[in-house]
């Protein structure tokens, strides 16, 4: 008999684990849902989490028992807009605006009704993101701001899908004093479609049965009635409103900004 080699079952095992997924994806009764899961740094839209809601989004689409798609957050924040320590540190300030435009596209070209299920905060490019959902329901735990201003950024890309959303006088008014507003305020101004004091997913019930009830063809072309004016913006300033973007983060007012939102102080410009 052969002796086995001395040391070998003490060995230790490596292994190589996958990271847990930063967007969870599930599906019943017609709709997919996707929550967003990236607690560490309250869903903020990391190269990681574009990448897999771009994914999640692609699955849903190619999914024929999905009629529509419901975006949705774990803990108190649905986004809190660019992850700003991976943003302070890329060697590429260009990328990271262009892939967010790319998702931002996609749900707006997605054939399939995307429905955004609010009850927390949301920052700065968070509100793209609900910009470019069809159908937004926030509930009272929600809050909004719009918060690029005050860190020398400008929600420049995020401007495609959330300008035709919003009262121009609110837009003038929340671009530049980055205030924080609730969820009535939201709707007053166009950012959600519905701002609700009780539970959200009693809210939601209606909508998800109407949009059962309506033929997949009959939703992806009254869809694209809806956001053909956003995608023609999208066509037309994609290009200016990336570079602009990039120009803004790789700057010296920006990097102060970001710095100083991470160190929890103030900027050097406040007074």
């Amino acid at each position: 008999m052969t002796e086995a080699p001395k040391g070998r079952a003490d060995a230790p095992v490596h292994t190589t684990e996958a990271p847990p997924q930063l967007v969870r994806r599930a599906s019943a009764r017609g709709v997919t849902t996707l929550t967003l899961d990236s607690p560490h740094n309250r869903n903020a839209l990391s190269t990681r989490l574009i990448g897999e809601l771009g994914e999640a989004l692609d699955a849903a689409e190619r999914d024929p028992d999905t009629r529509a798609v419901v975006l949705t957050h774990t803990g108190n924040t649905f986004c809190a807009g660019a992850d700003l320590t991976e943003a302070s540190t890329s060697g590429s300030p260009t990328s990271g605006p262009l892939a967010l435009t790319a998702l931002l596209r996609r749900v707006v070209e997605l054939p399939k009704p995307v429905v955004a299920r609010v009850t927390g905060h949301v920052r700065a490019g968070g509100l793209g993101l609900l910009g470019a959902c069809d159908i937004a329901i926030a509930g009272p735990g929600a809050s909004f701001a719009v918060t690029e201003a005050r860190l020398g950024l400008a929600p420049a890309v995020i401007s495609m899908p959330l300008l035709p959303r919003l009262d121009p006088r609110a837009a003038g008014r929340y671009y530049l004093t980055g205030e924080r507003f609730d969820a009535a305020e939201a709707a007053r101004i166009g950012l959600v479609t519905l701002a609700t004091d009780g539970e959200v997913d009693e809210a939601l019930g209606p909508i998800l049965d109407g949009l059962r009830r309506a033929s997949p063809q009959g939703l992806a072309e009254a869809k694209r009635l809806t956001t053909a004016d956003v995608l023609r913006t999208f066509d037309r300033d994609t290009e200016d409103l990336a570079a602009r973007s990039a120009r803004l983060f790789a700057s010296d007012e920006a990097r102060e900004g970001m710095t100083a939102f991470l160190e929890r102080r103030d900027p050097a410009w406040a007074r």
